[in-house]
């Protein structure tokens, strides 16, 4: 799945009033982080994550990781925090705009 830049600027429009459901700590990706990721992901479609450690290539490689294990796509990533979206083939809750 790819996101156009106009998809992507609609996630961004929808993402902007959300908080921050899934947090990544020190301890990183465990297992019971990942359930309730994918469990999350596949209720909402869009969801932020917050991504709390060391430096900036240790978070781009954990929320790649992330999109990886999820199926996920980028939508954004700012500082610590992250948007994905990965639709939701049973429930669709989000139509995205043609690209």
């Amino acid at each position: 799945m790819s996101l156009s830049e106009t998809q992507k600027r609609y996630l961004r429009g929808l993402g902007h009033q959300l908080k921050p459901i899934v947090m990544v700590g020190e301890a990183g990706l465990s297992a019971s982080l990942l359930q309730e990721y994918e469990t999350t992901l596949a209720h909402h479609e869009l969801i932020k994550v917050r991504v709390k450690v060391g430096d900036r290539v240790e978070r781009d490689a954990l929320v790649n990781e992330l999109c990886a294990k999820g199926k996920a796509e980028l939508v954004q990533r700012v500082g610590n925090t992250a948007l994905l979206y990965r639709p939701n083939p049973d429930k669709k809750k989000i139509v995205l705009p043609n690209p």
